[in-house]
């Protein structure tokens, strides 16, 4: 039961921190599973169901202040969705901790890419070029480099447990020059739908105890609601300096995890 409750607050802590820069948590959920007793595989499936519920509830808060640009969430989520499917399904042939070590590398990059300050960038026209225009903002979407990391994203993502989303948020913002605050609302959109394909596809594969799982969906929720409506609150700026320092956080949580699961 004590491991239960702490499992329930970690839970609840992530979900808000995540939530707040549009990202799902995944590679602090499972390692928290994993602490509680729960087999890797089960963790990765029951991660992928509180990245579900936390996203779904951030997103009621970010759809009502309309900061989700679902024309861009459409065209650039596919790939990634169809992507963490397949991940979630070929799980087993993999080794989880060379996995986890090559993604802990990535939020590394990610970390450091999103504390480097935006630059304005002009609009630009070609084939592959997108313009966007949503609100009182307008951008470039370069779909040749889009498509391909978000695929990418997707599969590594769809593997491990995690939404793929602190990948996503550098892409949009740094690639795309998507605002702070709208790649935030986006990229919960994508982070809900990735979850659910790596979720079903972990489900089919036979990894899902719901008896496990289930009891820490209220946690998710209530997290994803607190997230959502402090980031609504925060200024861009410190939004991408949490972002950067929670992703350079992540990546030293999971390599140590990878070290000792590994040992």
């Amino acid at each position: 039961m004590y491991r239960k409750l702490l499992s329930a607050a970690a839970v609840l802590i992530i979900a808000l921190l995540m939530s707040m820069t549009g990202r799902g948590g995944g590679n602090f959920y499972v390692p928290v599973l994993v602490a509680s007793g729960i087999p890797m595989l089960e963790a990765s499936t029951s991660g992928q169901l509180i990245l579900l519920c936390s996203a779904l509830a951030a997103l009621l808060i970010f759809q009502k202040k309309r900061t989700v640009d679902w024309k861009l969430a459409l065209v650039i989520d596919p790939p990634t969705d169809i992507m963490a499917f397949v991940g979630g399904w070929l799980a087993h042939h993999f080794s989880g901790s060379i996995l986890k070590l090559i993604f802990s590398g990535l939020l590394v990059l990610a970390g450091f890419f999103m504390l480097r300050p935006a630059r304005e960038r002009p609009m630009r026209d070609g084939p592959g070029l997108w313009k966007r225009k949503f609100g009182e903002y307008t951008y470039t979407v370069n779909l040749w480099t889009a498509i391909p990391i978000t695929a990418a994203t997707g599969f590594f993502a769809g593997m491990i447990g995690v939404s793929g989303g602190s990948f996503k948020i550098p892409l949009m913002v740094l690639f795309c020059g998507v605002p702070m605050r709208i790649a935030v609302g986006t990229s919960s959109a994508m982070v809900a739908v990735t979850a659910l394909m790596g979720f079903t596809g972990h489900a089919i594969a036979g990894d899902f105890n719901p008896l496990l799982a289930l009891p820490l969906v209220p946690a998710a929720l209530a997290g994803g609601l607190l997230g959502g409506r402090f980031s609504l609150k925060t200024d861009p700026t410190r939004l991408k300096l949490i972002f950067a320092l929670t992703s350079l956080g992540a990546a030293l949580f999971m390599a140590l995890n990878a070290a000792l699961s590994a040992s």
